[in-house]
């Protein structure tokens, strides 16, 4: 039956749950993408109620506990939450519709698509990564997933072809949501700034430590010795989990021989401005590079993983540096400083922001808007 409390709805009522991203998030990836989200949702359908939620928000029903008290048919469960809003936003971390950060986390993502479809809520995946999967439930619970998702919006070509490998074409090919956000203005206090990760600064399963510990203190000092400026730059805040930056950013600084500037910003606004106010930013968070573009500095992406080449390639920047491949990393990016050939990025980076810019517009104005739109103001039948 059509539902007929959407037919009552006016369309500034209408009111959002975007899935995976938090605009008070100490990853500032994440408030980057919340931030991207309200932004696109806004440009869609004007003024409208955004709520964000994570595994990590208070009180939230994101949790196995929720689940279960659904799958058993006991009151506050998933489904009820979900009968609050009109339509549901998922934007997957950026890079978590994958299996290499364990089942746990894709099954809860799977879950949410069935407590959806009990409240008759539609589920749009917002740009993001999809894949790898290396196991054969991930493969099966994606494909799932996908089929039940009214929209599926990829943010790079290798993503949506591997959508069309699961069995279900892309929607949307677009980019990070990232680049929705307005601009800052453009200065220059800071000279070459290095983000930190502390995802890779300790033991991890994406690179050896150790060798990124010894190639971040290897470019410091070369830096250094080049008369080059260097600060380095948390793009994950101070919080009780292991994974932020600010610890490996101050170990850093202890263990360089050179006289560095520690930078830890206070939010998205303001790590947005350190970056609209540096020459360049050498990254290994791959959003500490999106934001860097995205506000006209030159990046240079120092990858941990398949996320990072595919999105940034698709808009014509070609700087990423794979750690897990790269036998000189360090050399590289000092390569890339070179006058000419950074006179050549300086050029370049207007065009790849224009090009991501291009990208988001066309997520933004799709025409498969107006069937979600027909969906959440009571034109299709649940």
């Amino acid at each position: 039956m059509i539902r007929q409390e959407f037919l009552m709805k006016e369309r500034k009522d209408i009111r959002v749950l975007v899935l995976w991203a938090d605009p008070r998030a100490e990853n500032l990836g994440l408030q980057a993408l919340a931030s991207g989200a309200r932004s696109a949702v806004q440009q869609i359908w004007g003024g409208c109620d955004v709520v964000f939620h994570t595994h990590n928000t208070r009180d939230t029903p994101l949790t196995r506990a929720a689940m279960i008290r659904d799958l058993c048919g006991r009151p506050g469960g998933m489904t009820a939450f979900f009968r609050d809003f009109d339509l549901i936003l998922d934007t997957g971390g950026g890079d978590s519709f994958t299996d290499i950060y364990g089942l746990r986390r894709l099954l809860l993502m799977k879950y949410v698509r069935i407590a959806a479809g009990k409240a008759c809520r539609p589920v749009v995946m917002t740009p993001q990564t999809i894949g790898p999967f290396r196991t054969w439930v991930g493969k099966r619970v994606a494909t799932s997933m996908l089929r039940k998702s009214a929209l599926v919006c990829t943010r790079d070509p290798e993503s949506s072809r591997n959508s069309r490998i699961l069995g279900r074409n892309t929607d949307i090919e677009s980019t990070d949501m990232a680049f929705a956000l307005s601009k800052h203005d453009r200065g220059d206090r800071y000279d070459v700034v290095l983000n930190v990760s502390g995802l890779l600064w300790n033991e991890n399963p994406h690179v050896d430590f150790r060798s990124y510990r010894t190639n971040v203190l290897n470019l410091i000092n070369e830096l250094t010795l080049a008369g080059r400026r260097v600060s380095l730059l948390a793009h994950v805040l101070d919080s009780p989990l292991a994974d932020n930056d600010v610890p490996a950013v101050k170990s850093a600084a202890a263990a360089s021989k050179s006289d560095v500037e520690v930078l830890i910003p206070a939010d998205l606004a303001d790590v947005r401005s350190i970056l609209a106010n540096s020459a360049v930013l050498v990254g290994s968070r791959m959003h500490s590079a999106i934001n860097a573009l995205a506000v006209g500095t030159v990046a240079i992406p120092w990858s941990y993983s398949r996320k990072f080449a595919p999105l940034m390639e698709s808009i014509g920047w070609q700087t990423t540096i794979d750690l897990s491949t790269s036998d000189d990393p360090v050399g590289e990016t000092l390569r890339m400083l070179e006058e000419t050939v950074f006179l050549e990025l300086q050029r370049t980076v207007a065009s790849a922001a224009s090009e991501a810019e291009n990208k988001i517009r066309a997520f933004i104005e799709a025409p498969q808007w107006t069937s979600i739109t027909d969906a959440v103001y009571g034109a299709s039948v649940c």
